[in-house]
């Protein structure tokens, strides 16, 4: 270790000593080990090592079409199968019985911030748009033709958000039908008796 690194680590375990009482062993290993990587980067000798894309990174934008395409791909079958994307997830929490609202977002800082985040948001390619019918259809009831409940899919408030508006939009460009429901009037009553 270079001297100008030893010192600024030893300045930085006695600031921590004097502070708290006991140094944290886990703070004083981070601050080690990047002081170490900066030794490293500065003499040339070999630069940090990456692991690759970060798992966790959601700042990268999926295309619709890439989405479409996915949804009828090998990959999908494989982990999906035959069922629904939200049917085999299980939430988190706290106790016997679930809360009944589910929490507001899982990606914060575009960057999942959740260890069991929902169906939508744990998997990048499932993306909610109007044109993505196949992955809209499967959050509508086939009974009334309602949107499904947070608390059934599992989804986050916010793209539960998101798929309301998306199936409004597909509804209004007609890629999903919907029944209205049939009422009967009773005529007279706007236009009195007919005469026969």
């Amino acid at each position: 270790m270079l001297p100008i690194a030893r010192g600024i680590y030893n300045g930085l375990a006695s600031i921590t000593r004097n502070s708290r009482g006991a140094l944290h062993t886990a703070s004083a290993f981070r601050c080690k080990a990047a002081t170490e990587n900066e030794a490293e980067a500065v003499d040339g000798e070999e630069e940090p090592k990456s692991s690759g894309p970060d798992p966790k990174d959601r700042t990268q934008v999926i295309p619709v079409e890439t989405s479409i395409r996915y949804l009828k791909s090998v990959a999908y079958k494989e982990t999906y199968g035959d069922d629904f994307v939200w049917s085999q997830y299980r939430r988190n929490h706290k106790g016997m019985y679930a809360p009944r609202k589910t929490r507001k977002t899982c990606i914060r800082q575009g960057k999942i911030s959740t260890g069991n985040p929902c169906p939508i948001c744990r998997d990048e390619y499932l993306v909610l748009d109007y044109r993505n019918t196949e992955l809209l259809e499967q959050f509508i009831s086939p009974h009334n033709g309602e949107v499904l409940s947070y608390s059934k899919t599992g989804l986050c408030q916010k793209s539960h958000l998101r798929l309301r508006v998306a199936v409004e939009q597909a509804r209004d460009s007609g890629l999903i039908t919907y029944d209205v429901p049939f009422r009967e009037y009773d005529y007279n009553e706007f236009y009195g008796q007919q005469k026969s």
